[in-house]
């Protein structure tokens, strides 16, 4: 019981980040960025909900892959869709596993991943960026696994990888404003 409600104060908590943090101040801060990837929490509290790690249904997985020279030659409108499609997969598939979910614990977990890559998410759209605006477009053809383990390391490498480089890159913005 303890734990459910831990859970549930675990949600709300994720639910809004920070209501007053802007796009651009996330990019400048490195600290907010490290603080927003929830993954190594949710591998811990994966453990108390008696490990479960079959998900009901396939989720497809984000394109993590990141050829460097390639990356670098895309535009940041290009990189910012990427990282925006790959995550627009995730959450849809995540909504789809939750929505039968009957597990308290795991239906908690996944309203918590999906409430971080929504935050995610907004802070990407709502970032602004010269150049034309581009569509969304995955960098790759989704695999899909019904680990729940599987799900969080993909996220995490997608966060890791792609998004923290990116954010990188727009860091040299942040000296000059």
């Amino acid at each position: 019981m303890a734990l459910s409600r831990l859970l549930l104060l675990c949600v709300v908590a994720s639910e809004v980040w920070d209501a007053e943090t802007k796009s651009r101040e996330f990019v400048c801060n490195r600290v907010a960025r490290r603080a927003l990837n929830i993954v190594p929490e949710m591998n811990s509290a994966l453990s108390d909900c008696n490990g479960m790690m079959t998900l009901s249904t396939p989720v497809p997985l984000p394109c993590t892959e990141l050829h460097i020279a390639t990356w670098e030659n895309k535009s940041d409108q290009e990189k910012r869709g990427d990282i925006v499609a790959s995550l627009r997969l995730l959450v849809e598939g995540v909504k789809v596993v939750r929505a039968p979910m009957q597990a308290v614990c795991e239906a908690t977990l996944l309203q918590r991943l999906e409430n971080n890559i929504n935050n995610y998410l907004l802070i990407l759209t709502r970032l602004q960026l010269s150049g034309s605006v581009m569509s969304p477009s995955l960098s790759c053809v989704p695999r899909s696994t019904q680990s729940l383990r599987a799900v969080l390391l993909s996220y995490s490498q997608l966060i890791s990888g792609k998004l923290e480089r990116f954010m990188l890159n727009l860091e040299d913005t942040c000296t000059t404003q």
